[in-house]
């Protein structure tokens, strides 16, 4: 029986004097199949949510006063997240419930409530799954496109960069702040003198953590000074007359393409995949090589791809995130795309296009605590997970 509001004067019946008793010691319960948001007469209940999909309680405000209390449990196989929609909701434990989780949400005013987890709820994350992506490489000018940002990915089953296999999954510490860093795409080469600018570095670190850095990648090489593509997660692109391309970094991506003896043409930047693509002919630029796939946040997405060479008659193509090189006439050079690692297409006798900005995403299973401190992502719950996607830089902590 829910709580009521007597008047003066009123008289209860033996069957509703047992029904308040009864819920002193069992409170009323309420099961919930699909996301829920509470109203004012849960007060004093227990919410049940039942459902084998991930789902959420929303708490808004002035619905109830402080000193409120109600009960909320997940009976169901999939996760169940308690959500501050307009109230502030604190706890030291984890919000989202795993199977056989729940706690007790105390309402300290109208618009503020503290959640209380009750016995062990879900557990610390015991392995964490990343993917680390670098920033891409600008494009040089008069030269090779820039090469993709380092690649280093933890999934079970897929692969890292520079052909390697996935790398080992790490442990969170209870309490320790991670730093999430996102690197930016370096700026494309704006002379004939200088080769593309190196992407940043992405990484993870933290206390106790051996940091997981991925490297920016290489800039595309120019047409004069610097020719020879530049190192990083994966390499330039040739630039000048029979260039080489520059090397990629073990376990994080490849090396650029070589340009052509004619200075026509120029060699692709290097992808997590694949080598960078020399020069196709005389007059047509060189393919980025290819990046790698990756289903961390659910769905399969194709990043780290090398940027296109510049050609006189055809610029080379960006793949999985890189961009195109441009012709003569300065036609077709686009950037890498945002949040990929793609290095940035070459110019032919213009500026170097910019490489794309970097990405990390986090994952654990979804039997394990919400992070509880999260700036600079968002989370998303696929199924059987728990995602943090940042798509700049940020930290999460997991514990108190």
């Amino acid at each position: 029986m829910a709580i009521q509001t007597f008047v003066a004067d009123t008289i209860l019946t033996a069957a509703q004097m047992n029904a308040l008793q009864g819920n002193d010691y069992n409170q009323t319960v309420s099961t919930k199949t699909a996301s829920y948001t509470l109203v004012a007469a849960d007060k004093g209940t227990r919410i049940a949510m039942n459902s084998a999909s991930a789902t959420t309680i929303t708490v808004n405000t002035s619905l109830f006063a402080a000193g409120d209390t109600l009960f909320l449990q997940n009976i169901g196989a999939g996760t169940c997240t308690i959500t501050a929609g307009t109230a502030t909701v604190s706890s030291t434990s984890s919000l989202a419930l795993a199977q056989y989780g729940g706690g007790t949400l105390y309402f300290t005013s109208a618009g503020v409530a503290i959640f209380f987890l009750a016995g062990s709820g879900a557990s610390l994350p015991a392995a964490i799954s990343s993917l680390v992506v670098a920033g891409g490489g600008g494009g040089g000018r008069g030269g090779g496109g820039g090469g993709a940002g380092g690649y280093r990915n933890s999934v079970s089953g897929e692969d890292s960069g520079g052909g390697a296999a996935a790398e080992a999954t790490f442990a969170p510490t209870s309490g320790v702040t991670y730093t999430i860093t996102v690197g930016a795409g370096g700026a494309g080469a704006p002379n004939n003198s200088a080769r593309g600018t190196t992407g940043s570095n992405s990484s993870i670190s933290g206390t106790g953590l051996t940091t997981i850095t991925s490297s920016g990648g290489g800039g595309g090489g120019s047409a004069v000074t610097e020719r020879i593509g530049g190192n990083g997660g994966s390499g330039g692109g040739g630039g000048g007359p029979a260039q080489a391309g520059g090397t990629g970094t073990a376990n994080q991506g490849f090396a650029g393409g070589t340009s052509n003896a004619s200075d026509g043409a120029f060699g692709g930047g290097g992808g997590s995949d694949a080598v960078g693509a020399n020069a196709a002919s005389a007059t047509v630029g060189g393919a980025g090589g290819a990046g790698n796939s990756s289903s961390i946040t659910g769905s399969s997405v194709a990043r780290g791809g090398g940027a296109g060479g510049a050609g006189s008659t055809t610029g080379g193509t960006g793949t999985q995130g890189g961009g195109n090189g441009s012709n003569s006439a300065n036609v077709g050079t686009t950037a890498g795309t945002v949040n990929t690692g793609g290095g940035g297409g070459a110019g032919y006798t213009a500026t170097g296009a910019a490489g794309g900005s970097g990405l990390v995403v986090i994952r654990t299973p979804d039997t394990d605590s919400l992070a509880n401190n999260v700036t600079g992502g968002t989370i998303s719950f696929p199924t059987g997970f728990i995602v943090y996607t940042f798509s700049s830089s940020g930290t999460i902590k997991w514990g108190a």
